[in-house]
This record gives C-alpha cells, sequence and structure tokens, in this order.
C-alpha cells in the first residue's frame, strides 16, 4: 500500500494512476495533515511525499511521521522540483532515512523509486536467448 501526500491534486492523481499501473494499492492525500491522519489508518509500506506544501512542507511531515513511532522505518520517497536542494534540508533528509527525487518524474522513475523503496526489483527487461 502506497500513500502519496502531494498538494497539486492533479499531480497526486497522476502519480496514484501510474503506481495503480504498477498494481500497487495506492492512497492519497492532499495536505500533510490529511496525510499523517491516513498513514496511521493505513499503514502505508512506503510514501512519496512532496517537498513544497503549505503549511507543514515534507520535511515538517516527515519529522513528524517519525515522531508517531509505528512509521521509524517506513520508506519515504520525496519528490520536488527544488532542485538543488540546501546541504541542511539533504542533510535531514538523509538523517531521517529518506531518499529524493526532482520533478520532472516520468511515471517510470516514480514506480522504479517505489520498488527501490521496497526492496523490490524492477521488472527485468526481456532478453533475446541464442
Amino acid at each position: 500500500m502506497i500513500l502519496v501526500v502531494e498538494d497539486d491534486a492533479v499531480l497526486g492523481d497522476i502519480f496514484a494512476r501510474a503506481l495503480r499501473g504498477a498494481g500497487y494499492e495506492v492512497f492519497v492525500a492532499t495536505t500533510a495533515d490529511a496525510g499523517l491522519e491516513k498513514a496511521k489508518v493505513v499503514r502505508p509500506a512506503v510514501v512519496v511525499l512532496d517537498f513544497r506544501m503549505p503549511k507543514i512542507d515534507g520535511l515538517g511531515f516527515l519529522y513528524r511521521l517519525r515522531a508517531a513511532g509505528a512509521h521509524l522505518r517506513t520508506p519515504v520517497l520525496v519528490v520536488t522540483g527544488e532542485s538543488p536542494l540546501a546541504d541542511d534540508v539533504r542533510a535531514q533528509f538523509d538523517e531521517l532515512g529518506a531518499s529524493v527525487r526532482y520533478k520532472p518524474i516520468t511515471p517510470e522513475q516514480l514506480v522504479d523509486g517505489v520498488r527501490l523503496a521496497l526492496g523490490e526489483s524492477p521488472p527485468s527487461a526481456q532478453r533475446l536467448v541464442w
């Protein structure tokens, strides 16, 4: 189960469709507060998290998620259009165990990032055997 926390509803829907197309069950929250509440209920295997959101940004969300205790080890994939991230922000994401991907991100890159976070192998390309 994947939780997408993205304040842009259209982009959140695009992310959800890409992940559902790869076979994942997906929930979407459009605010950090809604995402934190949803995480308590659905216990996601991975969180896909926007960095720049109103009120509580991705870093604030991640601190709150980790403080909840039940999500100390939940993989988090931060997706941001802010490139490059400030060194102190990048260090905090590293310390909190989140990986970062930059927008624009293709559906394939998103799915590959989630698979990597889950410890899954990407689907192998067909190989021609002689």
